[in-house]
Formats: structure tokens, C-alpha cells, sequence
């Protein structure tokens, strides 16, 4: 009796504290950035003994073949049996919650995640573990906010929170991590949500520092821009930094093709095929195992010849598009800044082997290109001229940064149109807003606050004489077609205008469902009203970001 009464006050007072929105956002962020703080540090821990015990010195050169090899074969069975949403890297999974499953992470995925990233990190697979930190901040966020009786929007809306709070932690970089939450996952510098990124990012990162100490995660020499003539170089670095994000990109996004043609009842031994890669590079090059940041650090200091951190560049791409396609749970932060300090320090020894007396060492080069690398493959560019400053502490090669930046993002953006997370998720047939389309659609009016759900499609077997009346009684120029809540096309008033012969059905003279435009129920109204005049309709369909073809209910232009 006791119980259920302490149980009805703990409800009583979370309904009460759940309408103090401010007060709870406060205090979700201060305890969603101490939790997750305490989490990332504890993945970052686990990660690096568990691979001190894998590869003890002295240890057999065989160790890089066998571990890699058993380390994604248990990960990838675990990953399959029984965490498959902890698969991959763990930013597009937070984008999927916060755009598609209302701000849902389940704590089985929470669990899983560090599970089996912890796993397969320590064994040496080529991935990093900033991605996988995002996606366990999400989920620890989203559950948390439910467990607080949050309504879905306040969910939502303190996702990104928990997105900052463990990109602070697992870079050792706060402004950084709110500049990324907001530019990437939110795709809205000036979301409602910065004050609670902000509480919760410092929080976490407050964590960090009482736990590890105060140091940055890379300790470089002092850098000293040599001639003004070394800004021409910065931007060849640029321009090699945007072709080899390029190819790596595509590298991946192709691999990840290939396996996915392949028998579903291979997805949990696919893992193995991104272990055994990094162990036979290994053998030729231990540098490319794991993140790599030790062997970063020693680039960034100079010394290391051009011939091995070319090489390293080129294998470690292969290596980290390897390990990610072919299942592996894991991310490409850290792997980027280790291609980006290679082709840097490639780019950084050849220059200045030819001009010794205008150019700075390489590992200045190197530094820069870590910033190239990340602004061409994620395409965050002030994200990265932040976070490659907090990461050094220094503020003179900002500069030259955003030269290579700039260049690098360009020549990108013109080869691969697609950002990577937006590729990945459309190769899983999600079709994440864009930045542009993310700040429309936390404007105040939706689509779905004005969308007709009691209206319904014309079967694709009508008599096009029935549609035509239906379109003229309701007095619109077009109308969708759907089968069983399934979309064919969009039948138009100007089609039917142009026969003369109206005995056929609608599916012969409707447009496909490929070539007609639609909206999103999360867009907003602005978007929907450009659709509609570049199209010349009155109608559009709403579908699902899940699948174009997914028939939610028509939008009336009369209605906006």
C-alpha cells in the first residue's frame, strides 16, 4: 500500500514538473549532460584497456589478423541477433529518431551500442568512436525524457542535447560539439533548442575534466605561418583534401551497395570481411588499426617521411570504407581527421622539401589537413575550423584552416552532392531534411496542421469520366491516385482536358508516381506552397520519409 502510494506521488509530481517546460529543459540538460558525460568516459576507458589487454607489447604479428577477424565476428552476430539498431555509426540513427520515430532511442540500442562498439574498436577495427558517443548520448537523452513524462515534441526537442553532451565528451571539444548538434543533426543554427546544447555540452564536458583532466587531444608544436605565399599551399591542401574525401565517400557508399545485394542471411558474417581487411593491411602497416591517434600525434609533430604518410592516407581509407560497409559498429569521425593529418602531412612534406625556406614543417599541414578531410567529408565546415582549434588550442592556424576548409568543401560538394550521412540514409530508403528544409520544418506551421486525412484517393481503376467530375465538384486541377494506401501517381485536370475520349481508367493517363511532386507531413507550409506553384497543382500528396510511394492523406492548396 505504501509502494503504490509513493509510486502515485513520484506520477503526481512528474505530470506537475513536466508543464514547467523551462525548469525541466534546465534540469534535463544539466543531468543528460553529467549522465552521458559519465558514459562516454566510461566507453573511452573500457575501449583503451580492453585493447591494451588485446595487444600487449611484444605481442605476435598475428594478433592483427586474429583479433580484428574475432572482434567483428562476435560484434556482428550480437549486432544481428540481437542489437540490429546499434549497427553503423550512430549519427544518421539519431537523425532517424529525432525526423522519423519522434525522438524514440530504446535503451536495448543504448546497451548495445556500447556493447558492441566497445568490442569492436578495441579489437582494431578501422572506426572511431565519436558517431557511436552521439548516438548513446541520444538514446540515454530519450530515455530519460520519457522517463520524465516528457510529450513527444519535448522529447524531440532535447535530443540534440544529448547529441552535444557526447560529441563534448569523446572530442574534449563543447563549442564544437553545439556547433555540430545544431549544424548537422538539427540542420538549424538558430534552433529554440541551443540554450539546452549549450547547458548540457558544458555539462558533459565539465564531467570529462574532472575525470581525465585538461588536456587536448592532441598536443602539437606552436604554428607560424612562414610567407604569405604559403596561403597558395593551403589551398592545394584544400584541393587534395576535397578529392580524397571524394573518394573515400564513394569508396564506401559503393562497398556498402555491394554487400547489401548480398543474402540476408549473411548480414551477421559480413562484419568479418572489414576485420580481415584491417588485419592483412596491418601486417603491412599497423598505423592503420583503430582510430589512430597516437600515430596522428606523431604526424602532427613532423618528422614522419611523405612516402609513409601517403601510403597511410590511401590504406586507411580502404581500411575505414571496409570496416563500415561491410556492417561494423563504428564511426568516421575519428578515421577522418587521420586521413585528413596523412594527405596533410603528404601535402605538408612535399612543399616543403621544394620551398625549405617560405613553408612551414609538415606537421602544420597535417594539422590543417585534419580540418580539410572533416569539411569535405561531413560537410560541416565551421564545425570543423571549431573543433580543430579546440582540439590544438591553437588559435593561429585558423586562417589557413578555413583556406583549405573552403577549398575542400567546394570541390566536394561539385564531385558528391550528397553529404555522406545523407547518402547513407538514402541508401536505407530514409530521406532525412535537408539543412535548409530542417529549419523550415521547425518554423511554427506544418504540413501536418493542415492536412485533410478525410479525403481519399482516386483508384487507379475509375473511369477517367467519374474522376473527371470528382475533380471538378471538389474544383481542384489534380488528385492522387493510390492502391490500398499505396501511391501510383497524380491525375491532373489538364491531362483530362487534352482527351477527347473518356472511356479508359485513370492508371492510363495518371502521371507516375516518379516523375510528380509531393511534400513531407513535418514540412512546412512554405515549402509545400513552392512545391505546389513550380508544379502548377493545387494538390499534393504527403508521403512518408520512410517511403516515397507510403500514402499519408492530400494537402489543398485552399487550405494554406
Amino acid at each position: 500500500m505504501t509502494g503504490n502510494l509513493l509510486s502515485e506521488r513520484i506520477r503526481k509530481w512528474a505530470a506537475r514538473f513536466a508543464q514547467r517546460e523551462d525548469q525541466v529543459a534546465i534540469v534535463l540538460s544539466l543531468v543528460v549532460g553529467a549522465l552521458v558525460g559519465l558514459v562516454v568516459v566510461a566507453f573511452i576507458l573500457l575501449t583503451g584497456r580492453m585493447a591494451a589487454r588485446m595487444y600487449p607489447p611484444g605481442s605476435s604479428p598475428w594478433r592483427s589478423i586474429l583479433i580484428p577477424v574475432f572482434g567483428s565476428l562476435v560484434s556482428g552476430y550480437l549486432l544481428y541477433r540481437y542489437f540490429p539498431d546499434a549497427r553503423g555509426s550512430g549519427i544518421p540513427q539519431a537523425k532517424y529518431a529525432l525526423f522519423l520515430h519522434n525522438g524514440y532511442i530504446s535503451l536495448k540500442t543504448v546497451v548495445g551500442k556500447f556493447l558492441c562498439c566497445s568490442l569492436t574498436l578495441a579489437s582494431g577495427i578501422a572506426l572511431g568512436r565519436e558517431g557511436p558517443s552521439v548516438q548513446i548520448g541520444a538514446g540515454i537523452t530519450s530515455v530519460l525524457a520519457r522517463r520524465f513524462g516528457l510529450k513527444t515534441e519535448q522529447v524531440k526537442g532535447i535530443l540534440p542535447a544529448g547529441c552535444a553532451a557526447a560529441l563534448a565528451a569523446a572530442f574534449n571539444t563543447p563549442i564544437a560539439a553545439v556547433l555540430f548538434s545544431l549544424e548537422e543533426i538539427l540542420g538549424d543554427m538558430h534552433a529554440p533548442v541551443l540554450g539546452s546544447v549549450v547547458v548540457s555540452a558544458a555539462t558533459s564536458w565539465i564531467v570529462l575534466h574532472l575525470i581525465l583532466g585538461d588536456e587536448p587531444l592532441f598536443h602539437v608544436p606552436p604554428y607560424q605561418l612562414v610567407n604569405p605565399s604559403e596561403f597558395g599551399i593551403y589551398a592545394v591542401l584544400g584541393l587534395v583534401g576535397g578529392l580524397g574525401s571524394v573518394a573515400f565517400v564513394k569508396i564506401l557508399l559503393g562497398l556498402r551497395v555491394w554487400f547489401r545485394r548480398l543474402p540476408k542471411s549473411t548480414v551477421w558474417l559480413q562484419p568479418v570481411a572489414g576485420g580481415l581487411t584491417v588485419g592483412l593491411l596491418a601486417l603491412a602497416a599497423p598505423e592503420v588499426m583503430g582510430v589512430g591517434y597516437d600515430f596522428v600525434e606523431r604526424v602532427l609533430s613532423g618528422g614522419v617521411a611523405f612516402r609513409i604518410v601517403a601510403l597511410l592516407a590511401v590504406l586507411k581509407i580502404l581500411a575505414t570504407a571496409m570496416s563500415y560497409s561491410s556492417g561494423n559498429a563504428g564511426g568516421i569521425f575519428g578515421p577522418t581527421l587521420f586521413i585528413g593529418a596523412m594527405m596533410g602531412g603528404a601535402v605538408g612534406s612535399a612543399a616543403h622539401a621544394l620551398f625549405p625556406a617560405t613553408t612551414a614543417g609538415p606537421g602544420a599541414y597535417a594539422l590543417v589537413g585534419m580540418g580539410a578531410a572533416f569539411a569535405g567529408i561531413v560537410r560541416t565546415p565551421l564545425t570543423s575550423v571549431i573543433m580543430i582549434f579546440e582540439m590544438t588550442r591553437d588559435y593561429s592556424i585558423i586562417v589557413p584552416l578555413m583556406i583549405s576548409n573552403l577549398v575542400s568543401f567546394v570541390v566536394s560538394y561539385q564531385l558528391q552532392r550528397q553529404p555522406i550521412y545523407e547518402a547513407l540514409a538514402l541508401q536505407e530508403g530514409v530521406y532525412l531534411p535537408s539543412r535548409e528544409e530542417a529549419h523550415e520544418q521547425l518554423e511554427r506551421h506544418q504540413v501536418e496542421d493542415i492536412v485533410r486525412k478525410d479525403m481519399h484517393p482516386l483508384p487507379p481503376t475509375m473511369n477517367l469520366e467519374a474522376a473527371r467530375r470528382v475533380l471538378e465538384e471538389a474544383r481542384l486541377n489534380a488528385w492522387p491516385v493510390a492502391t490500398q494506401g499505396h501511391l501510383s501517381g497524380l491525375l491532373t485536370a489538364h491531362t483530362l482536358h487534352s482527351r477527347q475520349d473518356l472511356s479508359g481508367a485513370v492508371h492510363d493517363v495518371m502521371n507516375p508516381a516518379a516523375v510528380f511532386p509531393f511534400v513531407h507531413a513535418d514540412e512546412s507550409l512554405a515549402v509545400a506552397l513552392e512545391r505546389m506553384g513550380a508544379a502548377g497543382v493545387d494538390v499534393l500528396p504527403v508521403v512518408s520519409r520512410s517511403d516515397l510511394r507510403l500514402w499519408l492523406a492530400p494537402l489543398r492548396s485552399a487550405m494554406c
